[in-house]
């Protein structure tokens, strides 16, 4: 029972740096915003932008690349959702492969 304890005790640990790490890497790409990304589409912080996607989408356990079905989706989830597994490098732009070409 101990064991599984210090299990979960590490488990929440190792979420929470990787969030944290996530928001880092994502706040370091916000302030490049109007400046051109490695997809060579132009980045901005647009709040009428971030209102309207925020009404299409919300957090709901989706963590994978896979499971989003556009860039805009995808992105939405690695900036507001919590343990997403969709930026391998780390780079503020997610699902490279799949969506944010």
């Amino acid at each position: 029972m101990l064991l599984v304890i210090f299990a979960v005790i590490g488990w929440q640990g190792y979420v929470k740096y990787q969030n944290s790490r996530i928001n880092r890497l994502a706040d370091q790409s916000t302030t490049d915003s109007g400046t051109q990304g490695r997809s060579g589409v132009s980045r901005s912080n647009d709040a009428t932008t971030d209102a309207t996607t925020s009404s299409q989408f919300k957090c709901d356990g989706r963590t994978h690349c896979a499971q989003m079905t556009s860039c805009a989706e995808a992105t939405y989830f690695l900036k507001n959702c919590p343990g997403t597994k969709m930026d391998g490098n780390y780079d503020g732009i997610p699902c490279e492969k799949q969506w944010c070409r």
